[in-house]
This record gives C-alpha cells, structure tokens and sequence, in this order.
C-alpha cells in the first residue's frame, strides 16, 4: 500500500513539475518564441513516459528537447499562427459584420475552426513520434486525423470532461491543465499511431 502510494504521489509531482517547466519556458521564449518548443518538449517527455521510460530526468530531458527542437518546432508554430489568424480574424469579421449575406459563411468557418484544432492536436504527437521534415508531420497528421474518427472523440469527451472538472476546481488547472491534457492526447494518438503501422504490416 505504501509502495503503491509513493508510486502515486511520484507521479502527480512529475506532471506538476513538467506543468511548470512547460509554462516557464513558454515565458522563457517570449510565448510567441517558446510555445512550441516547451508544448513540444512536453509531448516529448511524455511520450517517453509511455513507452515505459519513466525514470528519464524531468528537468534535462525537457531542456534537451527544447534546445534541439526549438528552431524547427518554431517553423511550424508559426504555420500555425497564420493558419490561427486567418481562421480567427474571419470568425471576428463575421461576428462584427453579421447579417443575412453572411451567415452562410458561418458554419464553414466553424466546421474549419474545428478541423484545425483538431489537425493541431494531432500534429504536437506527431511531431513527437516522428523524425520528419515540418510539411511532411503535418501532412502525416492530417491523415491520421482522418482516419482516426474513435480516437478524435475520444480526445474531445475526456478533455472536456477535465476542463469540466478543472472548471469546479480551478486549482487543477494551474498545476496540471497543460500536462495532463497532454498525457490524454498522447497516449490516444499512439494507440493511433500503432493501429496504423499495423494495418500497413498486412
């Protein structure tokens, strides 16, 4: 029971603390700068956890990924910050301009609101899975979100049933939103990952 129990609380202190790596070195780079490269390391990290590496050091692992990762994950942040912006300044431009002409546009902007946070939630795991080029992660993620239907609803239920509960109770927010809402993607995209590469086999 007391094993069981040091096991448990060793875990909670490891996603609290890679909670709070990964928002300081989102600081650290200006949050423009640092936010790939930190959720990137964080993917990384967990990732390594999964496969059963669990006794990596927290602190130098992340540091390392961050390092290596951190021009090339910062290519493909910025991908995404225009995709965001152009999403996001027409859903505004919709919001303020409203009206008869422009509803029609409403649920093709939202329906590709949602594929790009979607298509974002694949490509972190991705990136962390595979050693590709930036254009070739997000392509494979994009195929993997396609294909993927079970493990997409699955992603969208258990994150919102956390924020659910991150909502009640704030404080969970703070030391493991980032982390574990990580862990839940991770672990359903390499089941993903892994009923894939078995289909190729046969």
């Amino acid at each position: 029971m007391g094993r069981a129990l040091y096991s448990i609380l060793e875990w909670i202190t490891k996603f609290a603390y890679i909670n709070v790596l990964w928002a300081f070195f989102t600081l650290a780079g200006g949050i423009i700068l640092g936010l790939f490269p930190a959720t990137v390391a964080m993917f990384s990290l967990i990732r390594q956890w999964l496969r059963g590496n669990s006794e990596m050091p927290v602190f130098p692992s992340f540091w390392n990924y961050y390092k290596k990762e951190f021009w090339k994950s910062n290519r493909l942040g910025f991908i995404f910050y225009l995709i965001g912006f152009i999403v996001g300044f027409n859903i505004i431009f919709l919001h303020a301009n409203i009206g008869e002409l422009l509803t029609w546009a409403s649920a093709p902007l939202l329906a590709g609101l949602l594929i790009f946070i979607l298509l974002t939630v694949y490509t972190l795991p991705t990136y962390a899975h595979y050693d590709l080029p930036v254009l070739k992660i997000i392509r494979n993620a994009f195929l993997t979100m396609l294909v993927s239907p079970l493990h997409s609803f699955f992603i969208i239920i258990s994150l919102a049933a956390f924020y659910m509960i991150v909502s009640v109770i704030p404080a969970l927010g703070l030391a493991f939103g980032a982390s574990f809402s990580t862990f839940i993607i991770m672990w359903s995209t390499l089941h993903a990952f892994a009923k894939i590469e078995q289909n190729q086999k046969r």
